[in-house]
């Protein structure tokens, strides 16, 4: 059943693009905001270069999370499909991966334009950045499908899921940003792996409560 969920998610986006481009476009315009803003010069946004990743990321992923029950809620369908026989925390699992795979997409195409557009250079090794980033939308997903369920029946779901998603996910982003610095850095390992698993908590936390309660936060 969740084979099935799970493509169901990734039909819908492929026919509609709505997730992919709509955080595609909204951090493309966020990045040339911050490549005007900034000084131009490259110590400073070597600095601040993680710090930024990390803003244009979640600034992006809520816009994307938005659109994960988008076409439940435009055509009123949630109800029928959570009156299917299937258990619910598989449709948190399917939510939480199609989710994973959209944000990751939209990374990977923005991630250039990002070191071209701020002037970086690139990092000496590239797997443990990887690793940083894919745990860091490991817990944002888990957190922004648990969120974007609640607010979904909201009538101003838009402006509701923002509010809910950011104070929970401050801790993690913090921790998302230490530990991209001490990589981007090139500090000891010891210095930030304090870091790595803060975030591991909280994807662990977050995905399993999303797992067992996605029941209760999909009643009416």
């Amino acid at each position: 059943m969740f084979t099935i969920l799970l493509k169901k998610e990734l039909f819908v986006e492929f026919r509609n693009k709505e997730v992919v481009l709509s955080m595609l476009a909204f951090g493309v315009a966020v990045l040339l905001i911050f490549s005007f803003s900034l000084s131009g010069d490259p110590k400073i946004n070597h600095e601040m270069a993680p710090g930024l990743f990390w803003t244009l990321v979640i600034l992006s992923s809520s816009l994307g999370l938005h659109r994960l029950f988008g076409q439940e809620k435009d055509f009123d369908a949630f109800a029928s499909l959570i009156a299917a026989p299937i258990d619910r925390g598989t449709l948190y699992l399917a939510k939480w991966v199609s989710g994973i795979m959209f944000l990751t997409v939209t990374e990977f195409l923005i991630i250039m334009p990002f070191f071209l557009f701020l002037g970086l250079s690139l990092p000496i090794t590239i797997l443990p950045g990887i690793g940083i980033v894919l745990l860091g939308n490991l817990g944002i997903v888990a957190v922004g499908v648990i969120v974007s369920g609640l607010a979904m029946r909201a009538k101003m779901s838009a402006v509701l899921l923002p509010v809910l998603l950011f104070p929970l996910i401050t801790p993690l982003l913090i921790a998302c940003v230490k530990a991209t610095i001490g990589w981007y850095h090139v500090l000891p390992f010891s210095q930030w792996q304090f870091w790595l698993l803060i975030m591991a908590t909280y994807v662990v936390i977050f995905s399993l409560a999303g797992y067992i309660f996605f029941d209760h936060i999909t009643e009416e």
